[in-house]
């Protein structure tokens, strides 16, 4: 039973007992290097690994969404399948 462990084995284990990217046991009385509040990592190698990591995905995520609210999708009459168009935008009511 490891430091960080609850008294029952039934338990999760403690966020504190491994390094999110790699697994590896963090040990007693060791430097734990932190991100994003509560998810820890053993070096700073891993710790930027993953920060980068979320970076890529974030723009990723942001380049999608941006090109698929520019794009338009039109409906098919032939298609029994296909779905109404609906126009996103700001409504302004005077």
């Amino acid at each position: 039973m490891s430091h960080y462990s609850g008294c029952m084995d039934s338990q999760k284990p403690h966020f504190l007992e491994a390094c999110f990217l790699c697994r590896k046991p963090l040990g007693y009385n060791s430097d734990i290097f932190m991100y994003r509040g509560n998810t820890p990592f053993c070096s700073k190698e891993c710790r930027q690994e993953q920060i980068e990591v979320d970076e890529s995905t974030r723009k990723k995520s942001w380049k999608m969404s941006s090109s698929s609210s520019r794009s338009t999708r039109k409906s098919d009459p032939k298609d029994s399948t296909s779905k109404k168009t609906v126009r996103t935008g700001t409504v302004a009511v005077a």
